[in-house]
Formats: structure tokens, sequence, C-alpha cells
């Protein structure tokens, strides 16, 4: 089991050979991932493109040692979705307050909330996958804490704990999809990047791999 505890010991070469090996999983896994998602992904982004917004929705995300980068999805909000984060109501403002989520969001399409429901909102983030900005598997990518709307994401960065976030690079899936996702709170979720990270190994990343699917169909029907 490889331990890290700041990113400083992962980027000075701490771990090499199973972080090398984790590396090159990365690449080819999200290669074949695209290779066998184009079809489907051509489909979504043509039925998108329908729309009066672009297909493909970009959001700035912290990555590995606190590097900024573009994290890529389809879309799934309504234009000017962001904007009406301030404009929630009550109770709305509590539940996005514990988990940066809602389970019921007026701002998410019809389609958007299809798309969501299975995962497939996140299919770009493979180039992500690709260009090394994420892993396969890792802590799920953390707002920056300049854009506003996202407290509990500005406290998670200014908070001790968030050394082990920036040890890894964010993941496609990762402890938090498959440990009851958006019905976890903020707090459970860092404590399961700590988890991760704590205890990452080769054989960690392949059982959550294992574990996506069936968190998926769970989500499906839940």
């Amino acid at each position: 089991m490889v331990h890290f505890t700041t990113d400083a010991e992962y980027l000075t070469g701490a771990h090499t050979v199973a972080l090398q090996a984790k590396r090159f999983l990365d690449f080819f896994g999200a290669l074949a991932g695209l290779a066998l998602a184009a079809p489907l992904m051509a489909v979504i982004w043509l039925t998108l493109s329908l729309g009066p917004a672009p297909a493909i929705f970009t959001q700035t995300r912290i990555g590995r040692g606190g590097l900024r980068f573009r994290c890529l999805k389809f879309r799934t909000m309504a234009p000017g979705a962001e904007a009406a984060l301030t404009a929630l109501p009550t109770g709305a403002s509590a539940e996005w307050a514990a988990h940066q989520k809602l389970a019921e969001d007026p701002r998410v399409t019809r389609l958007g909330a299809l798309l969501r429901r299975w995962g497939l909102d996140e299919l770009p983030q493979l180039i992500n996958v690709l260009k090394g900005e994420m892993s396969l598997v890792g802590p799920r990518p953390v707002i920056p804490p300049e854009t506003p709307g996202y407290p509990s994401d500005r406290a998670y960065a200014a908070s001790p704990a968030f050394a082990a976030y920036r040890a890894v690079r964010p993941g496609l899936t990762g402890l938090w999809q498959v440990s009851g996702g958006a019905g976890t709170t903020h707090a459970e979720r860092v404590r399961l990047d700590q988890d991760y990270v704590a205890g990452w190994s080769l054989w960690l990343d392949a059982k959550i791999i294992l574990a996506t699917p069936g968190a998926l169909i769970r989500r499906r029907h839940g």
C-alpha cells in the first residue's frame, strides 16, 4: 500500500514505478475508452448542438499540485445556469451547501438529466485523462475558491485536508462515486478523498473501476 502525505511528495517522484504504471493505464485506458465511446459521444454532441448553447461545457477545476485545468463535460444545464446559483430558494440553498448538488435541480434539462443519470455527461473527461490533467480514478475535481457559488469547495481548498487532494490527479470515477455519490455530504466527500489517498494502490483503482458500473446502475434505479 502506498501513502502520500503532501503533493510535494508526489511531485518529487516518490513511488515512481507504481505512479508511472497508473499513468500508463490512464493513457491507454482513455484511448480505449474514447475509441469505444466515439459513436455514442458523436450522437450526444450532435443532439446537444441542436440547442441554443455549445454541446461541450468547460469549467476550471483544481488538478494535481494545485494546477488549474479546463474540465470537459457534455452540457446538461440550460444557458445561464451558473448565475441561477445565487437565486436558489432556502431549502435548495441548504441542500447545495451540504452536497454541492441538488436532487431536483431546475437548471438541468431533460436530456441533461438522462446524461447525468448514466454518467454520460462526463465522457469528454477522457480527453482530460489523455492530456494528463485527470486520472481514470481519483478524487472528484474541485472548483477553484475564486469561483462564486461553491462555498464548500472554497472551504475545502483552504483546509489542511486539501494536501491529500492536491497529491493526486482528480478522477473520472473514484471512491466518492462508488460510495454514495450525490447522496453523501461534502464532509463525507472530503473524508473519502483522504481515505483514497492514504490507501492508494493500483489494486484499489482496479476495485473502484470494477465497482463503477454497479454504482451507475444503482444511481439509475435510485
